[in-house]
């Protein structure tokens, strides 16, 4: 009778466990998930606008993500709670800038503010990560960099302008826009900042991050219910918060800080081109949208422009003497 050769249960990989190593090893298609699931992100939040105010919705949204990685991380937070300790400061200016500021920003200014004017200033989001990795540690653009970056958002005006340069003179910003604008000038110092983050396992400082983002909010939530918004606790709300939570926050910032971590903030950040992308694609397929030229060529350019900015350096040849 033929011995079998028995792999020890500690040994043992599962498919999903090989699928799971694969993928943490893909910048790429890490970073283009995070933009698909911020891009349906965006269009709920537009959506459920009166069902959830916005501060509720973000302080919801934090707690719900970390009791949910709580489970996951608590073996990791045994070991890497002296870490963050070590770094508090920088911990709580993440918390404050990537989870609560951000976010709650974001989903404010999207009761005043139109869609447009949502995804012209969400392709400025490169460019607040650029200035952030320059003014704090000196980290300049490289020339494939800034080229990329500028075809790319050459590709989502052409894009959400429906290739009518002329709309730009029909948009008319709000408070809800400068409240976009400084959603997104908060991520860009939270990407910036992230090389620096405490050297713990993704789901420790994802988990910390997070339960600290919905303390900071809660007061602002506790007032906001106090001063007479309500809560519809509907089907759509439920649906809303099982996606934010999943998707948009535990899965979305799993793949982006690990992408980061793989290529660095300057590279990484043209990727922010890629939700205005998912969500005239969507539009296509869900809405009855139908694709034009302008849709083509838009695609085109923001998936060159994306290449060109995130492909790594090749370092100068070696002449041998």
């Amino acid at each position: 009778m033929t011995r079998q050769t028995i792999e020890p249960a500690s040994t043992r990989r599962t498919g999903l466990a090989r699928g799971g190593a694969w993928l943490d090893q893909q910048p790429y298609l890490l970073l283009s998930l995070t933009s698909l699931f911020w891009a349906i992100n965006i269009v709920l939040a537009r959506y459920v606008a009166g069902h959830v105010p916005p501060l509720t919705l973000t302080c919801l949204r934090w707690f719900g993500t970390c009791a949910l990685l709580l489970p996951f991380a608590w073996p990791h937070l045994k070991n890497d709670w002296h870490k963050i300790a070590r770094q508090w400061p920088l911990m709580l200016m993440l918390s404050a800038t990537g989870f609560a500021l951000n976010n709650a920003l974001s989903y404010w200014a999207l009761h005043y503010t139109q869609a447009l004017n949502a995804l012209l200033i969400q392709s400025s989001g490169p460019l607040f990560v650029a200035i952030w990795s320059l003014a704090l540690f000196g980290a300049r653009l490289t020339r494939a960099q800034l080229i990329g970056i500028t075809i790319s958002l050459l590709g989502v005006l052409t894009i959400v302008l429906r290739g009518n340069v002329a709309a730009l003179g029909e948009v008319e910003l709000n408070r809800g826009d400068l409240m976009f604008a400084g959603a997104l000038l908060a991520f860009g110092l939270y990407s910036a900042l992230m090389p620096r983050r405490p050297q713990t396992h993704q789901l420790s400082f994802l988990t910390i991050g997070t339960g600290l983002g919905g303390l900071m909010l809660l007061p602002f939530a506790i007032w906001e219910i106090a001063n007479g918004a309500v809560v519809h606790f509907d089907a759509v709300t439920l649906g809303t918060l099982i996606y934010v939570i999943v998707f948009a926050s535990a899965l979305a910032y799993l793949f982006y800080n690990r992408g980061l971590a793989l290529i660095g903030p300057n590279r990484a950040a043209p990727f922010f081109h890629l939700v205005p992308v998912f969500g005239s694609a969507m539009a296509i397929l869900f809405l009855g949208e139908q694709m034009r030229l302008f849709h083509i060529v838009g695609y085109m350019m923001v998936l060159a422009g994306v290449i060109i900015a995130s492909r790594q350096q090749r370092p100068p040849a070696r002449l041998d003497a």
